[in-house]
């Protein structure tokens, strides 16, 4: 098992229970491919480097989480064509 971290960006345009929804619909993912998650971290409404859609700030999360090599791929699969998430990355953490 080897340990990641998933960055996901979420349209500040969306109402708080959307956003949450959204969070939940990734965490469900992370599971559903057998991934084990251990720490959920939420940064709030950041300021973006550049705009993107229109949009000038954006709620940032962090999603800790453990599993096989597979897993990774399958998430961001599936996180690209989600409604309200603007960006991803998912990446391997250091042992």
């Amino acid at each position: 098992m080897s340990k990641y971290e998933l960055a996901v960006v979420v349209s500040a345009k969306l109402e708080d229970d959307a956003r949450a929804e959204v969070i939940e619909k990734v965490k469900a993912l992370v599971t559903r491919f057998g991934g084990n998650i251990t720490d959920v971290d939420e940064w709030g409404k950041k300021r973006l480097a550049y705009e993107i859609q229109k949009m000038k700030e954006a709620y940032y999360y962090f999603i800790h989480f453990e599993s096989e090599t597979t897993t990774p791929g399958e998430i961001e699969e599936r996180i690209r064509i989600m409604d309200g998430v603007i960006r991803y990355l998912c990446v391997k953490q250091e042992a």
